[in-house]
């Protein structure tokens, strides 16, 4: 499933690390990098090569909210649900994004352009409300701001 430069950043990552469960995160990562989720398949595959249960995999890929274990949008906008962001308006800001794409959070859209998420944090309370659209986080957002923003993806 994984591709051999995969394979093969992962066994460098194993041998970084004095404990193979270290290496274990940013694995899930690469393999994410490389097929956009972490599928049970690719779970086990890491398991294999870090020498680690697929229990354990799971567990970790689970637990971590950037690491995808469902098939995901080219692009996956977040939307801080925290009580900084609460307080600052991100309610309206999901609810503007929501009406833009089409979709409820948790959802992706049926081109399979956006999936949108409502996260927990995104630690960045500063920047209250803030998203995360891929890797960049944007904050503070006006509803309007955080729509135009979804738009202009792609």
């Amino acid at each position: 499933m994984l591709s051999e430069g995969a394979k093969r950043e992962i066994g460098a990552l194993r041998a970084r690390y004095p404990v193979a469960q270290s290496a274990l995160l940013p694995a899930l990562l690469r393999v994410q990098e490389e097929l956009g989720w972490v599928p049970p398949e690719a779970m086990a595959e890491v398991g294999r090569l870090l020498d680690l249960p697929v229990e354990v995999v799971a567990e970790v890929a689970s637990f971590y909210s950037l690491i995808f274990t469902e098939p995901v949008g080219r692009h996956v906008v977040q939307v801080c649900t925290n009580v900084s962001c609460l307080l600052s308006g991100a309610e309206a800001v999901r609810e503007r994004v929501e009406r833009e794409l089409g979709v409820r959070a948790g959802q992706t859209t049926p081109d399979r352009r956006v999936t949108l998420l409502a996260v927990e944090c995104l630690a960045a309370c500063d920047q209250a409300p803030c998203m995360l659209v891929d890797e960049r986080r944007y904050g503070p957002l006006t509803p309007e701001a955080a729509a135009r923003l979804v738009r202009e993806l792609d």
